[in-house]
């Protein structure tokens, strides 16, 4: 049998107790460790876990899937995935690599940012399509998630932000070379995504109407999330601009885009996590 298991979002014990026993009593554990990282670090996991993990980063599930299957038919092997395990394609890949060889195979959910983001008021069902932000580089500066949240703003929809985590990625001098340097990991935070989308917003005020112009600006109320699930959770809320100077701390980070005309529930208690006035910001935000 092979097991994709979901660890949820905090520290070692948010497995699930069905998760646990078959983690216990696998021949192989893998750790997926390049579309999510859990802060506790993997000393801590293997502690909890009674077992050594096998670290599985982006080349070994993306050109070694076949040796993480290897021998699945016979024994039972783990794949552990930070969240849920249907948050990323290459886990349903996984699962259908398993099924191409006629490895019987089983889900173990757990929570994800999907749908943890709600802690911090606004309701889930108002959310629209999900954005990642990269990072950006000299010369590349893909901006089409842009597009996506002023389309989810235009249908009244909240969007949620996956920021960029880079763990294990080759120095670009030593793709030509045998012998591969990686860069150090890095974690965009909530003020680096903000600081991305002041600029497209800077880069198209030229090229639209009045009426774009207050759908997503500088005075854009925005959601920082960070280390959502652990006993450090931080939120604020705040302007686009503000968010720019502020500091959640660690990683990792989430950015909420809410929608114009959020509901009063969701408003009183987004109001928790804003320092000043949350209704007059989000009036300001409309104003020409």
């Amino acid at each position: 049998m092979f097991y994709v298991i979901g660890l949820g979002l905090g520290d070692p014990k948010d497995i699930t107790v069905k998760g646990l026993e078959i983690v216990r009593r696998c021949r192989r554990v893998y750790l997926e460790s390049y579309t999510s990282v859990l802060t506790c670090g993997q000393e801590k996991l293997e502690e909890f876990y009674g077992r050594e993990l096998i670290i599985a980063d982006r080349e070994l599930v993306e050109q070694g899937a076949d040796s993480i299957l290897h021998g699945a038919e016979h024994e039972e092997i783990a794949f552990l995935v930070v969240g849920d395990p249907f948050g990323a394609t290459t886990h349903a890949d996984l699962l259908l690599r398993a099924k191409e060889m006629n490895i019987p195979s089983l889900v173990v959910h757990n929570a994800s940012i999907m749908n943890a983001v709600g802690c911090c008021g606004l309701q889930l069902y108002h959310f629209g399509e999900t954005v990642s932000i990269p990072y950006w580089t000299d010369t590349w500066r893909p901006a089409s998630f842009y597009d996506k949240i002023l389309a989810n703003i235009k249908h009244g929809l909240h969007t949620l932000c996956l920021l960029d985590i880079r763990v294990k990625e080759p120095t670009i001098e030593s793709l030509t070379k045998k012998v591969r340097v990686y860069e150090p990991p890095r974690f965009m935070s909530c003020s680096e995504a903000s600081e991305i989308l002041f600029q497209l917003v800077q880069e198209h005020r030229d090229n639209e109407n009045e009426s774009c112009r207050a759908e997503l600006s500088e005075r854009t109320v925005v959601v920082g999330l960070a280390r959502v699930g652990h006993d450090t959770q931080t939120i604020k809320a705040c302007t686009l601009q503000e968010m720019i100077k502020a500091d959640l701390g660690g990683p990792l980070h989430s950015l909420i885009i809410p929608a114009p005309g959020i509901h009063p529930m969701e408003a009183n208690y987004l109001q928790q996590f804003c320092e000043g006035d949350l209704n007059q910001l989000l009036k300001n935000a409309i104003r020409e």
